[in-house]
């Protein structure tokens, strides 16, 4: 079992244990927290789904209203006749056959990695490179797009991803602590709905089992998901 710092158990002290209403949760986590940095608020919602079978996995993206709060680097994968578009749009990196290689060549400082469909067969070698990190451009989280431009300026205003992981829980970050807790509590209600909107239809019964709240560092808080 990990040990825990003094912080830590001294901010965990200051939980009760019981649910909290989601603006309660948030203020208390500003209240407590105890990192040096700008550290970003995270929600963890419990499933009850199979992530084993096809038709209960959980994936798809939402548009924070504040955003993340967080710079994303965007490298946008896209034809010669595509690069100006990407670029205007406010893509990191821009380009094909020059990245295909820098990123075979161990390079991989970005956040997104986005293309059209034209050049999906050129960027499928890199599946085993991109899949595990995350980056692999996948038409459900919105990064293959035939309007490259529309895709890049959305994750640059807070689009994000939304999948579960192989427990059945999903994992979003929603703001930083420097966010208002009208801010916080506005991008998290947004996270919610859309989870709720990608319920699957081989799911009985209740949905989401539970939601927990944490910053970077912090002890999480248990929200009432009567009160959301």
């Amino acid at each position: 079992m990990p040990k825990h710092g003094k912080k830590y158990l001294t901010a965990l002290k200051q939980i009760e244990k019981r649910p909290y209403a989601l603006p309660e949760a948030i203020e208390l986590l500003k209240k407590i927290r105890f990192e040096r940095f700008d550290a970003t608020f995270e929600m963890a919602v419990d499933l009850n789904i199979d992530p084993r079978q096809a038709n209960q996995q959980v994936r798809g993206t939402v548009t924070l209203p504040h955003g993340t709060g967080k710079a994303v680097r965007v490298l946008a994968l896209v034809p010669p006749d595509k690069e100006k578009e990407a670029q205007a749009a406010g893509a990191d990196y821009v380009g094909l056959d020059e990245y295909l290689s820098k990123i075979e060549q161990g390079w991989l400082d970005v956040d997104v990695v986005v293309c059209t469909p034209d050049v999906m067969p050129k960027v499928a070698r890199l599946g085993k490179i991109l899949g595990p990190r995350g980056l692999m451009p996948n038409p459900k989280s919105g990064t293959v797009s035939p309007d490259i431009s529309r895709a890049v300026r959305e994750l640059k205003a807070g689009k994000i991803e939304i999948r579960n992981d192989k427990t059945g829980v999903v994992h979003v970050p929603f703001g930083k602590a420097s966010f208002d807790t009208q801010q916080l509590r506005e991008n998290a209600q947004e996270v919610l709905r859309a989870i709720e909107g990608l319920r699957p239809s081989g799911v009985k019964g209740t949905y989401v089992l539970s939601v927990y709240l944490a910053t970077t560092m912090s002890p999480s808080i248990l929200i009432d998901r009567n009160r959301l």
